[in-house]
């Protein structure tokens, strides 16, 4: 596990990204140099936090660093409601939807299946913990291979700064403004970072990325 963190200030806030899976050799690529994809579909996550908002708000964070690696990735809302209009209403019974008929249709050469571990933020007395946990797989809808499968975690953490009674009214004014937003979302774009960027265990850069800005 590999963990960075980063002072952001008078507030104490804290970003801990942390990389779950992570082994001593590369990931093994060989199912996806075999079978490269070059466009993606992706299905609204499973979600088995506690935040009902969780789906929705983590799929619209992961469409722009697929196209970003060279992707061309379907637009998620347009896949949604197809979906919906053709008697698959929830993510459940969307991942269960035919991968032949996913390239039949649609003519994706991949989907991309993801599932929502953690989604939220957790209160204590004066401090907070916003977390998203992802794990995801990239599968081929011609054979039906698993082309890559990763793990991610990002955890924004609001600590306190010494001062008892500073950080109660810090700890308050957090758990409001948090209550009037998706905090999990910010640090969705995070987690997507470390799941996907192409090193040792990301996912592999796209047919349109350019290739003198591969590393």
């Amino acid at each position: 596990m590999k963990t960075r963190l980063l002072s952001l200030g008078w507030c104490g806030l804290a970003m801990t990204m942390m990389l779950a899976g992570c082994a001593t050799k590369p990931y093994d690529y060989t199912n996806f140099r075999a079978h490269p994809p070059r466009s993606i579909l992706v299905l609204p996550p499973l979600n088995e936090s506690t935040a009902v908002e969780g789906t929705y708000s983590y799929l619209s964070t992961v469409t722009m660093p697929l196209a970003e690696m060279g992707y061309y990735v379907y637009p998620v809302v347009v896949v949604d409601q197809f979906m919906k209009e053709n008697g698959m209403p929830t993510a459940g019974e969307m991942h269960q939807a035919p991968l032949s008929k996913i390239r039949e249709i649609i003519g994706a050469d991949a989907v991309l299946y993801a599932t929502l571990k953690q989604y939220g933020t957790k209160y204590q007395v004066i401090n907070s913990a916003t977390v998203v946990s992802v794990q995801a797989k990239l599968v081929d809808t011609q054979t039906g291979l698993v082309l890559w499968e990763g793990t991610a975690t990002a955890q924004q953490n609001s600590g306190g700064s010494g001062n008892i009674f500073a950080d109660l009214i810090a700890a308050a004014i957090t758990q409001a403004v948090n209550s009037s937003t998706d905090q999990a979302h910010e640090v969705s774009h995070l987690a997507n970072t470390m799941l996907l960027t192409p090193k040792d265990h990301g996912l592999l850069y796209g047919p349109y990325y350019p290739k003198d800005k591969q590393q």
